[in-house]
């Protein structure tokens, strides 16, 4: 990808305040660590007229920490309703107004959508202010495929309509990526086991912070761990493989394992069969230790 790149201000410095055009500013802002945010989303937090954030409290923290001091206001699920045709009029009126999240980029599984497209509807300026994304962070974390991949956000809490969804999800060929609370995630493993079957997939907890983790193995496994764990500690990224070709045909592995095992040790026979056909290497495993169980 080519380019041309504008120069920013200097951190914390936004030059003159009438720089910055009139206009809604979907700003990201840190999944985790504070340093995690670019030149361009400080000028526009430092330059704008007003800043919506999801939780001022929140958002009123990582101001301070930047030196920045703008006037704020909710704006989130509970409130857009009423809030919305608000900033809308600022913006009529020339305003620039900065809309952040928690953390990460705005209207990714957090609410902005209907701002933004109310905006565009009247004509209003909007710009986008790209930054960190747990969703591309644990993605680049995983080991999974990149090539396709797919964000199905937050699942159902209860367990039927979580089942449900996964079961519309099964067929994607891409990596799914979901968003999912600490106190739920052994039930969703446990879930995609019975509906996804054999899967590699990794989660990724307390991203770009001191205690951030990335525990990777097969669905199985995973499930199994955090059943006997317990929840984990802070915000959960969930990234799954997309279907293994072989998953239906063992076959090919079963062949595969009978003419190493022949020759080399377990361990051995199932590396090179797994790395040979892009196989689960649990499922490989499991399936060479019947052979010398058998044998």
């Amino acid at each position: 990808m080519s380019g041309k790149f504008r120069r920013s201000p200097e951190p914390g410095k936004s030059g003159p305040e009438e720089d910055l055009a009139a206009g809604l500013y979907v700003t990201a802002t840190p999944i985790g660590n504070a340093a995690d945010i670019t030149l361009r989303a400080l000028n526009v937090l430092s330059s704008c007229d007003l800043i919506a954030a999801e939780d001022t409290r929140v958002s009123a923290k990582l101001l301070a920490i930047h030196g920045i001091s703008k006037p704020l206001t909710a704006y989130n699920d509970h409130n857009a309703a009423r809030e919305r045709p608000k900033l809308i009029s600022e913006l009529r009126k020339g305003a620039r107004i900065a809309l952040i999240s928690d953390a990460g980029m705005p209207l990714i599984s957090d609410p902005g959508f209907k701002l933004v497209r109310e905006a565009i509807a009247e004509g209003l300026p909007v710009h986008a202010i790209p930054g960190a994304s747990a969703v591309l962070t644990g993605l680049a974390l995983a080991g999974l495929p990149t090539d396709r991949f797919f964000f199905a956000g937050f699942l159902p809490a209860r367990s039927g309509e979580r089942k449900t969804a996964l079961t519309e999800l099964k067929a994607i060929q891409a990596t799914l990526i979901f968003f999912e609370s600490a106190q739920r995630l052994s039930d969703s493993l446990a879930d995609m086991v019975e509906v996804f079957g054999v899967r590699t997939a990794a989660v990724a907890r307390e991203l770009t912070k001191l205690h951030e983790e990335v525990r990777r193995g097969v669905l199985s496994e995973l499930a199994e761990h955090y059943e006997k764990a317990g929840a984990p500690k802070g915000e959960v990224t969930l990234i799954v493989s997309p279907p293994h070709t072989i998953q239906a045909d063992t076959g090919r592995i079963d062949y595969a394992l009978d003419k190493a095992l022949a020759f080399m040790p377990v361990r051995a026979a199932v590396d090179l069969v797994a790395d040979m056909l892009d196989a689960p290497r649990k499922l490989v495993y499991d399936r060479a230790l019947e052979k010398k169980n058998d044998g």
